[in-house]
């Protein structure tokens, strides 16, 4: 591919962004998953990171049928001795398809559940390769069913559940939105896509300009994509809406939704057309695009003050549409 000319990284992003590739791979390739998915030696889990933090927090988990009525796990964040608002919080995690699990992003949605006195679902999908394409979405799917019939059980609204995934889920939550309006499923109160992989064809600018560069490079994104597509040829002409988003070509009907990207990762303008596409399609759209900033910043520069902007655009956007 060939490189174009992009907008550079802030020049504390990238000394922060230095520091990581010291223990963070350059490129995520199947051939390092096993070891990409073994917690790090001496650190404290991102569960038992949660909890500490907001101790009125109290966690547990439910196995529920996922795709083809296999078990799934679902983790339920609540707030333990508070009233609950009735507000609702489905959260899926990133990793490229590949790696990560429920617990990747607890600390920002506990703060979720502490700040709002929302109940947090956290949902434990299957990974690619071993799992391809229709599983994750399905999975999906099938947990968020789970959720809004059981909402009355856990205090919790279910006309008012928000759905929210970062990078891979938000690839997930945007399909998620789209199979719920199709099956006439939940009704959602809202999408947050964070920074969200949409586009398996990877020819904006922003994917060819990045591709070497940042947190989430152009190697692990091909990879991703053909784990979890499986026996369908990325970039071909038949991959369809709820493996690719940005494939879908009717977006009428969606919940509102938030979408917030950095200024100089990959998914920039895959995210950006997205957010226009709804706006032309009459759903109500926030989009923030962050100046500087490489893939998931605010996930790894957690004290850095962009990250703390970041994470209270999210928090408010939360309040505003889940009416807390």
């Amino acid at each position: 591919m060939t490189s174009t000319k992009q907008p550079p990284f802030d020049a504390d992003a990238t000394e922060i962004l230095a520091a990581i590739h010291e223990f963070f791979p350059k490129h995520f390739t199947p051939d390092i998953l096993e070891a990409a998915r073994q917690p790090p030696p001496g650190v404290p889990s991102n569960l038992d990171l949660a909890l500490e933090a907001f101790p009125g927090i109290s966690h547990r988990e439910v196995q529920v049928p996922g795709h083809q009525g296999d078990p799934i796990t679902l983790s339920i964040f609540e707030p333990a001795d508070s009233v609950k608002s009735g507000a609702g919080i489905y959260y899926i995690h990133g990793g490229g398809m590949m790696i990560g699990d429920r617990f990747l992003g607890a600390l920002e949605y506990a703060a979720w559940a502490d700040a709002l006195n929302a109940v947090v679902v956290s949902v434990e999908y299957r990974l690619a390769p071993e799992h391809a394409y229709p599983t994750q979405p399905e999975d999906c799917y099938a947990g968020l069913v789970w959720f809004a019939e059981n909402a009355a059980s856990l205090g919790v609204d279910a006309g008012n559940i928000a759905l929210t995934g970062s990078s891979a889920g938000g690839n997930l939550a945007a399909a998620v939105s789209l199979i719920a309006r199709d099956r006439k499923g939940p009704a959602l109160k809202g999408q947050m896509l964070q920074y969200p992989m949409l586009d398996d064809r990877q020819q904006t600018p922003s994917q060819l300009g990045y591709r070497d560069v940042g947190l989430w490079s152009g190697p692990s994104n091909d990879a991703g994509w053909a784990c979890f597509l499986g026996s369908i040829q990325p970039g071909g002409a038949d991959v369809p809406a709820y493996a690719a988003p940005a494939r879908a070509t009717d977006l009428s009907g969606l919940p509102p939704a938030f979408i917030d990207v950095g200024g100089c990762e990959l998914f920039r303008d895959e995210d950006v057309a997205y957010a226009a596409a709804l706006s032309a399609a009459g759903v109500e759209v926030e989009l923030h695009v962050t100046p500087g900033i490489w893939h998931a910043f605010e996930s790894f520069a957690v004290d850095h003050p962009t990250s703390d902007i970041i994470r209270k655009r999210r928090t408010a956007w939360l309040r505003r549409v889940l009416g807390v």
